[in-house]
């Protein structure tokens, strides 16, 4: 009994083993892996020209901007300084019969992919999720003088 109330009685070591360091202070051990250049870093994180890290992807933005429009949440003038050219007469169109409308829960943003075709332009398809359904929009920003992203088109996957 003695015996146990000895190991007991020994405080316990709060430290860290000594092979192991936290890179994130200073002074601290490398990182494991070393860190790519920057090109290649570039060449995997997918986000459009234009775009910083911090800052959203204006395919996000417009993707969720025009769900709220087509499903009914926002009125269409509220994308009227978003959009260029027909796109606004497409748009108000589409949102007449607010085709991304959820009858269950809200419809939300999926999956977002976009193309190049040139520079200062996108071609974004974005999948939208209402419940159990899967559905499609397909939009296309352009860069404009001002640098500020325009929505040109738009289309849903509806007749």
């Amino acid at each position: 009994m003695n015996k146990v109330m000895s190991r007991t009685a020994q405080p316990r070591p709060r430290h860290r083993p000594p092979t192991r360091r936290d890179s994130r202070r200073p002074g601290g051990a490398p990182p494991r892996t070393p860190s790519r250049p920057a090109a290649t870093r570039a060449q995997t994180v997918r986000t459009p020209p234009g775009t910083t890290a911090g800052q959203p992807r204006p395919t996000d933005v417009f993707a969720e901007r025009l769900l709220a429009v087509l499903s009914g949440q926002r009125p269409v003038h509220w994308m009227l300084r978003h959009t260029a050219g027909r796109a606004y007469d497409e748009l108000a169109r589409l949102a007449e019969h607010s085709p991304l409308r959820a009858l269950g829960p809200r419809a939300i943003v999926h999956d977002i992919g976009y193309y190049v075709p040139s520079e200062g332009a996108l071609e974004v398809f974005a999948r939208i999720a209402a419940g159990d359904r899967l559905r499609a929009m397909a939009f296309r920003l352009e860069r404009g003088k001002d640098l500020r992203w325009r929505c040109t088109a738009v289309e849903t996957g509806t007749p």
